[in-house]
């Protein structure tokens, strides 16, 4: 993998000596008090604005501020007209488009379609903030207040719909974002190094239209265009049919042999012609590095041609094969480029962007972020803020590559981590500068909170590494998972002045834990509040397959881990496991065996999720074709995904999650009688749901009358003890999500 340039060493654009902003100008008074007659850059998102790190608009609006450049932000814009983009004049290098923190999609419909009620990223939740697929409808509002601008797309929206994709909402293949927002170009991933390398291009006076060499870059071009005369053209259907997955190479045996499977027919037939001879010429055996070298030159110059969004959108296979390729091509060390055609023209996909060394980290979270919502929005409450305050994202990416996540696909699979002294400052700066703080932190953690510091033993390795996940079916022997470096920062966090606790709030990787039983030990005794949550996401190896989730194995040796510890330290200490109803291969009978489970555990769940396509994912791909694109997808050995689409049956999952809930009983009922197991209607413990018309409630013995369990009552007292849930009507409670992280730019 070649060297990038160091996001510290751009020299900057207006000099050091120009003053940082309290806040990043909203209004054109702002400005004037700032002392600037234009910005350079415009950053649209449909979040609020918040001058915090876990903003995306915060932390790109502060790294380019550091750079030199003058920075405005218009929020939550009303996209009915042009007017709201004009607010702050023209931007003299380019309008930065995001929709925010979240897919606007997801951020506004629940997974049965229905619009959300309110919004965690707006000023007292206000729902209806933000337009549907809100990066194409900014961008094209951003060209109509100003004819020929530069537009740059950017944020999670944007680099999951950077390619034909699947919409859950309007179940179809939707086309890439490019042609329909019409802009120039658009970032993937955590985009730092390519924003810094475009903004300091155009400063130069570089046309955007000739910018076509930055990693983690996605931009349209005509049909069969390439960098150079030297660049060979792969057809995707030949490196990976979709009737027959190739084994790819391993990286410790990688064979000197020429390309020729991306050879096109012609060149075969030459190649058939050519003397005997040639076959029996010496061969020189290369060595390992040189073999290494040869490969990564031939990909360099090469571009996977993925079949066309006219294909795709017709041919579910052909999709489920597209987005194969794609997840196969997303290591930063060895991925090709990808196009795609779209009518006329092709949507190129440079390779995915280099992760950022721990100091470049360091330089994008120590900006002197105001940490506090824009003075504007005076004394609203803003949801994600309130979640997000007192916590520190200490590293970004994830090496799990659960199938319904869109975290690979978008910060991807390489951890970049900041140091010690990065955090530790921010926890100061937390404890000294954010109204409201009480000496506890509420996370340190990011996408995964035990993924610190890790990574394969080995860099060659790594750069050359196809599989899809580090952990699973199971841990490679190539990952290093020694937790010793993330123990030492929770000791040295909670003894820092001030600081009276630090809970751990992200999800944790408890395959992962159970390798280092001191860092297990470390969270339990020291980092829990009454409460732990972790995903098993299922009971059943059906669906935990089609997920590529570990088995409940791997959950029960860390459950008698916790339990234990728990013991030793004195407290009194739950797990609390979230569950994923009507994921891709899962049958009513896998659900029915998960609230069994839950019974059998005495667990009555309040917060569950219905699995929700989002663009990209390969579980998306397994919902819209019903074929698992982690195997063969045609022929015999093809493998069929049960896949739950009606409004009814995906009630019916959800439903066996909450069997304990009054209003679930009859539709249980109904599966139960409809599968043969009206054996477990009843009244009794031994029962799962009661008959029709009994308003009896089994509960354990010593449950009071009208009582939850004793078990679920403990539960909620210590949730509520230790500030971990929030009201709800009813009387029932729900379990705080973990907050929300800085995925957005």
């Amino acid at each position: 993998m070649e060297s990038p340039k160091n996001i510290r060493s751009y020299p900057p654009y207006r000099g050091r000596t120009a003053a940082r902003a309290p806040f990043l100008p909203m209004s054109r008074e702002e400005m004037q008090r700032l002392g600037w007659d234009s910005c350079d850059v415009i950053l649209v998102t449909g979040d609020a604005y918040i001058d915090h790190p876990s903003f995306g608009m915060a932390l790109i609006g502060r790294l380019l501020e550091a750079q030199g450049f003058r920075v405005g932000i218009i929020s939550q814009p009303d996209w009915h007209s042009a007017e709201p983009f004009r607010a702050l004049g023209k931007p003299n290098l380019y309008f930065g488009i995001t929709a925010g923190n979240m897919d606007s999609m997801v951020n506004r419909y629940t997974s049965d379609r229905k619009i959300r009620s309110d919004d965690a990223y707006t000023p007292d939740g206000a729902a209806n903030r933000r337009p549907d697929r809100a990066v194409v409808v900014y961008a094209q509002r951003a060209r109509e207040a100003y004819p020929g601008v530069n537009v740059v797309l950017g944020s999670i929206e944007a680099s999951l719909r950077r390619i034909a994709h699947y919409d859950y909402w309007s179940d179809n293949v939707r086309r890439s974002v490019m042609p329909d927002s019409k802009a120039d170009i658009l970032l993937f991933g955590n985009a730092e190094r390519a924003l810094l390398a475009l903004t300091h291009r155009l400063a130069a006076g570089e046309a955007i239209s000739e910018i076509r060499d930055l990693r983690g870059t996605v931009f349209m071009a005509p049909r069969g265009w390439k960098p150079a005369p030297d660049w060979s053209e792969v057809d995707s259907t030949r490196i990976d049919k979709p009737g027959r997955v190739e084994p790819h190479p391993d990286p410790y045996e990688i064979k000197a042999k020429n390309d020729d499977s991306c050879a096109t027919p012609a060149d075969g037939q030459a190649a058939a012609t050519q003397p005997l001879q040639a076959a029996v010429q010496p061969i020189r055996i290369m060595s390992r590095d040189e073999r290494l070298a040869q490969m990564k030159e031939v990909r360099s110059k090469s571009v996977v041609r993925l079949p066309s969004y006219e294909s795709v959108k017709d041919d579910p296979v052909l999709y489920a094969h597209a987005s194969r390729v794609f997840h196969l091509e997303s290591n930063p060390g060895n991925a090709r480029a990808l196009v795609q055609a779209h009518g006329e023209r092709d949507v190129w996909l440079n390779p995915p962007p280099l992760p950022l060394e721990m100091d470049e980290m360091d330089y994008v979270f120590d900006q002197p972020y105001a940490r506090a919502p824009h003075p504007s929005y005076g004394k609203s409450k803003i949801p994600a803020w309130d979640m997000i305050r007192f916590s520190v994202n200490i590293m970004r990416g994830c090496f799990g590559g659960c199938t319904f996540c869109s975290i690979t696909e978008h910060e991807g699979r390489i951890i970049q981590s900041r140091s010690e002294k990065s955090i530790l400052n921010e926890i100061e700066l937390i404890r000294d500068k954010t109204k409201g703080f009480t000496g506890v932190i509420s996370d340190l953690g990011g996408p995964t909170a035990n993924m610190y510091r890790l990574a394969c033993k080995d860099k060659e390795t790594e750069e050359s590494c196809r599989r899809l996940s580090c952990v699973f079916p199971s841990i490679c022997s190539n990952l290093n998972t020694d937790h010793g470096k993330l123990v030492q920062l929770y000791r040295k966090a909670r003894a820092l002045p001030g600081i009276k606790k630090i809970l751990i709030s992200s999800g944790l990787r408890y395959d992962l834990a159970v390798r280092s039983p001191e860092y297990v030990k470390e969270l339990v005794t020291h980092h829990v509040g009454g409460l732990l949550k972790i995903a098993p996401e299922h009971s059943e190896e059906g669906p935990l397959s089609k997920m590529m989730k570990p088995g409940m194995g791997a959950y029960e040796e860390f459950r008698s881990m916790f339990e234990r510890f728990s013991r030793e330290a004195g407290k009194e200490q739950y797990l609390i496991p979230y569950f994923i109803a009507a994921h891709p291969g899962t049958t009513d009978q896998d659900m029915l065996n998960l609230a069994l489970w839950l019974k059998k555990y005495n667990f009555r769940l309040d917060q569950v999720q219905t699995f929700l396509p989002t663009p990209m994912a390969l579980a998306t791909a397994m919902y819209h074709s019903r074929r698992n694109p982690l195997k063969p997808l045609t022929g015999a050995s093809a493998e069929a995904v049960e896949t739950v689409r009606t409004g009814r049956n995906r009630k019916l999952h959800k439903a066996f999650l909450r069997y304990h809930d009054p209003q679930n009983w009859e539709i249980i009922r109904e599966a139960l009688v409809r599968m043969g197991r009206g054996d477990l209607i009843g009244n009794t413990d031994r029962h799962l749901v009661p008959r029709a018309g009994s308003e009896a409630i089994r509960k354990p013995a010593g449950a009071r009358p009208g009582s939850a369990t004793p078990r679920v009552e403990r539960v909620e007292q210590i949730a509520r003890k230790h500030g971990q849930v929030k009201p709800r009507a009813g009387g029932a409670i729900q379990i705080k999500a973990a907050p929300p992280r800085s995925r957005g730019r």
